[in-house]
């Protein structure tokens, strides 16, 4: 029996669709690390096309098809390859993209060397269209930050939280090799100090003091990550934002700061404290 593809039928309308597709696909794949190495973990998914004026809509199915065929190599070289794949076999002009998954490092403990893995929340997305590719990468690193003001005027110790160095880049050629093992380390060593899965005694007693020796504002880390990466040809343009939980305010507090390859530095960072 032949089965009408309604999908495949003209629209008279003469409105096109900026984007149409599948959000929320959560699927099993395979995620290069930074060093050559694949890993299984679970995306989910964000895929779409532009849809033209004349056209009625998508075939749905097909975004599966191409994630599966693509799901053992993804990487942000690959990720263009695979949306640009969707792009053709839609029959579109621009297609996007986004993989959201956990990635994980392996960490030692300070002191012991205790061995666990650390999470971190990271996102690639990618869009292509008739004038090249766009590749971006973004990565959540929790830290720990020693107030400097409290160090400074208290007898004793010294306020500290947990926070959130959220760093969001655009690639300047996905095979440039840059990745989220050297972006988490950045934003690792713009903090007072690491966050561990596993401490052993000698191991908390270590980050508690190395932190208290490198106390930072939230200006001061979104500054820190600001310079290790603004002039990093790797990287057409970027953001980072830093958020504490404060330990002694019912609030948190932030800075965030944009920056481009041809910035010097500047005021363009917004802070609050």
């Amino acid at each position: 029996m032949s089965l009408i593809d309604v999908q495949a039928l003209p629209d008279t309308r003469g409105v096109g669709l900026d984007e149409v597709g599948v959000d929320g696909l959560r699927y099993p794949v395979l995620v290069c690390d930074g060093h050559g190495n694949k890993r299984d973990t679970v995306a989910t998914m964000t895929m779409s096309v532009d849809v033209a004026r004349e056209v009625k809509g998508a075939h749905l199915s097909r975004f599966v098809e191409v994630l599966h065929a693509w799901r053992d190599q993804l990487s942000a070289a690959s990720l263009v390859l695979m949306t640009d794949d969707l792009r053709h076999r839609m029959g579109s002009g621009r297609a996007t993209v986004a993989t959201a998954f956990v990635y994980f490092l392996e960490r030692r403990a300070p002191a012991t060397g205790a061995v666990s893995f650390m999470d971190y929340p990271c996102t690639v997305t990618a869009t292509v269209g008739p004038d090249g590719s766009v590749v971006r990468l973004r990565v959540e690193v929790a830290v720990t930050s020693v107030c400097p003001c409290s160090k400074a005027i208290s007898d004793r110790g010294a306020h500290n939280q947990r926070g959130r160095v959220i760093v969001d880049v655009e690639l300047a050629d996905p095979d440039d090799g840059l990745w989220f093992d050297e972006l988490v380390d950045i934003a690792e060593r713009s903090a007072s100090s690491p966050l561990y899965a596993l401490l052993k005694r000698p191991d908390e007693r270590h980050v508690t003091m190395a932190a208290y020796d490198n106390p930072v504002f939230v200006e001061d880390m979104a500054r820190n990550v600001a310079v290790a990466l603004r002039h990093d040809r790797r990287v057409v343009r970027g953001s980072v934002r830093v958020v504490n939980d404060e330990s002694i305010h019912n609030h948190a507090a932030y800075a965030q700061v944009s920056w481009s390859c041809a910035d010097q530095g500047g005021d363009d960072a917004e802070a609050r404290h």
